[in-house]
């Protein structure tokens, strides 16, 4: 299975729920990295930047952003008509 995207996330958070459920309804192969669990808030802010938001999306090795950027970037890729 070839991975497509990696989703940072937290816990409680409905636009990461949102990106997974996407992702998943196109059958979008993805990895999910949870805050205080795969990583801490400074490992976060250091990969990201100190004023970063989630989720954080990378797709096909590429940063994307959070829930609106991968959004568009998915239709204006053909994801998603």
């Amino acid at each position: 299975m070839t991975i497509n995207a990696v989703v940072y996330s937290k816990n409680s958070c409905p636009y990461c729920d949102k990106i997974k459920q996407l992702f998943d309804m196109l059958e979008i192969n993805y990895v999910s990295y949870v805050l205080d669990v795969d990583f801490d808030k400074q490992q976060f802010y250091k990969e990201f930047g100190e004023e970063s938001t989630f989720p954080k999306v990378v797709f096909n090795d590429k940063l994307i952003g959070g829930c609106i950027e991968t959004v568009r970037y998915l239709k204006e890729n053909g994801y998603l008509t």
